[in-house]
């Protein structure tokens, strides 16, 4: 039941509501499909700087006194772009939603107003108190959801509402097509794609901005903001889609380091579920979706594509007892490739990597293995004061994820 073998059967593309979404909400990292762009495609139309958006500027942040203009390091607007700024609707003060454990994830209903469909092509999160907040994921919510949307964000006391996992919203998506466009993590900036690329939004969708808070750094007031790079629906842009390839994290307490009772994987997990209700659930789930293997510092699962696609970029995720992860196409044949390799992880510096397009055929298997190592929590400050115990996949700053995420084109 725990781990994953390289001759684990091939995952489905779909996993169950609380599994999904789970895994969606691990997606910290930025939908960066390149750097500084080459001339922009036809079609985009002329130059528009237009810049929108309501609500309080994030106390703090890059932004804050700056009104809407262009901020240092800032790309510029391709022709036919436009911003949208878009900020929580009033200050939250970040608490531990069950009354106990160290973590606050909280979702924000955001309306970027839009009157006709339109193309994401980046984003530039702006988090209020960048010492509280440990990751911002967006989220798109189609015209169909909004309702519902709605209903949970007026279901709870004050601006948004708990949302552990993703943002708590059943809207049919998949680990082949993920519904989030766009995140924050220690070291990122502005996210802005390559110039024949985007995420499409249709006209009346909404955003939504969870927000991850590490109450060991404090509980704060936070207005956090995010601006969208927006093109029109007639760039004739290639939809860009996010892959999730997640993977188990098994890691037994250390010899020597097993008195705590949390050094029993039973009560482990039951711990993770007590901090982050039905999302702790993943521990379990993604042994079902992978198979399994033996417990260890080295765990890995095999995904086998239904669908054609081209990566255009690569990106992993792990949180602080992280050491190495890696990405490959077709292990162990002749047409094996690494498309990713971050032989030594460094949490404070996450995003994604451009990189030549990759063709996958339908059936072609990709894996992503991810390495951890407890004798890190004897380094960290994050760990000072926190018992040893059995580390499984869990949403919280000091629990652990394994992740890969392909951002690609589909014919």
């Amino acid at each position: 039941m725990t781990g994953v073998s390289s001759s684990a059967r091939p995952a489905t593309g779909r996993l169950g509501r609380v599994g999904w979404v789970g895994i969606v909400a691990a997606a910290l990292l930025l939908a960066s499909c390149g750097g500084t762009p080459s001339a922009p495609p036809a079609g985009r139309g002329a130059p528009d700087a237009t810049v929108s958006g309501d609500g309080p500027e994030p106390a703090g942040s890059a932004a804050a006194g700056g009104g809407d203009g262009a901020r240092a390091g800032q790309q510029d607007l391709r022709p036919g772009e436009r911003f949208d700024r878009l900020a929580m609707p009033a200050a939250y003060t970040p608490s531990a939603p069950y009354g106990t454990g160290t973590d606050d994830y909280r979702c924000f209903l955001l309306d970027p107003r839009l009157d006709r469909d339109a193309f994401l092509t980046g984003t530039d999160v702006l988090p209020g108190s960048p010492d509280q907040v440990h990751h911002v994921i967006l989220f798109r919510v189609p015209p169909g959801s909004v309702a519902a949307a709605e209903a949970r964000d007026a279901g709870e006391d004050g601006p948004g509402w708990t949302c552990f996992g993703g943002s708590g919203l059943d809207d049919g998506a998949s680990l082949d097509d993920a519904p989030w466009i766009g995140a924050w993590a220690p070291g990122s900036g502005e996210s802005v794609m390559a110039d024949d690329v985007g995420i499409p939004l249709q006209e009346g969708s909404r955003v939504v901005m969870q927000v991850h808070y590490n109450l060991l750094a404090g509980t704060r007031p936070d207005v956090s903001a995010v601006r969208l790079r927006l093109a029109p629906s007639e760039a004739g842009l290639a939809r860009l889609q996010t892959v999730l390839l997640p993977a188990p994290v098994e890691l037994p307490c250390r010899p020597g380091h097993g008195s705590s009772p949390l050094c029993d994987r039973d009560k482990a997990v039951r711990d993770v579920t007590r901090r982050f209700g039905q999302a702790g659930r993943l521990a379990d789930y993604l042994h079902l979706l992978c198979g399994s293997a033996a417990p260890g510092p080295r765990q890995s699962c095999d995904r086998e594509l239904s669908r054609p696609a081209t990566i255009r970029a690569v990106a992993g995720h792990m949180h602080l007892l992280g050491r190495r992860i890696t990405i490959e196409v077709d292990p162990g044949t002749p047409r094996a490739r690494t498309v990713l390799d971050i032989p030594v992880w460094n949490f404070d510096d996450q995003g994604a990597t451009t990189i030549d397009p990759v063709r996958l055929r339908a059936g072609d298997t990709v894996r992503v293995t991810c390495e951890h190592d407890q004798g890190l929590r004897d380094l960290l400050p994050a760990f000072e004061g926190q018992p040893e115990r059995w580390v499984v996949w869990g949403e919280g700053t000091t629990d652990e994820m394994c992740l890969g995420l392909l951002m690609v084109t589909r014919p």
